[in-house]
């Protein structure tokens, strides 16, 4: 699901005319996308994105701490935790998803400018969780606006690579409510 996830970002990214470079690979990090886009006059728009794309979510998007996954917990227990745990979780995987030495120095080597952190999301169990991504500097987009936007805005760039899977999207949402229309016009 994550990787279908990020090729609609992807996607959306590349019609607004961004340069996007997709899954980099940092020994055993990994970046899901960094977008590009020149602003004129020498401005650059740099954006680093991470997507979690759940459609039923069963536990919290980070991680127990791990000074509690050393007391034998499980790493992505489904048990409610504790505001001080779930801080502390958000904490430790934002600095390894986003400000991570290796992730930085090559969005560095890239553009030495400022990049933005940006968390595209499925479904959540918490919004609480979200809650504390967005206090520790996360812009926080969900994945429906995403393919809201794909499928009623104009974009500068008609469609890239991803565009078949963006219409098939469309196509099947067009058809499950056409299908929709005609339930309720037969008194179903």
């Amino acid at each position: 699901m994550a990787l279908l996830a990020e090729e609609i970002v992807e996607e959306w990214l590349n019609r607004q005319g961004y340069f996007t470079i997709r899954g980099i690979k940092l020994g055993v990090h990994e970046i899901d996308l960094l977008a590009v886009k020149s602003r004129g006059q020498g401005e650059v728009e740099c954006r680093h994105i991470e997507v979690q794309a759940s459609i039923h979510p069963v536990s919290y998007i980070t991680p127990l701490p791990k000074q509690h996954r050393k007391e034998g917990r499980p790493s992505h227990s489904a048990k409610e935790r504790l505001q001080s745990e779930l801080a502390e979780g958000v904490s430790e995987w934002i600095e390894k998803k986003f400000w991570h030495a290796k992730k930085l120095e090559l969005m560095k080597s890239l553009w030495g400018g400022p990049w933005s952190s940006e968390l595209v999301l499925g479904e959540v169990k918490w919004e609480t969780e979200v809650d504390l991504i967005r206090e520790n500097g996360i812009d926080v987009l969900r994945l429906r606006d995403i393919i809201r936007e794909l499928g009623e805005k104009d974009f500068p760039v008609p469609s890239a690579s991803g565009a078949d899977f963006i219409d098939l999207i469309h196509m099947t949402s067009r058809t499950l409510q056409a299908a929709r229309t005609r339930a309720v016009g037969a008194g179903r």
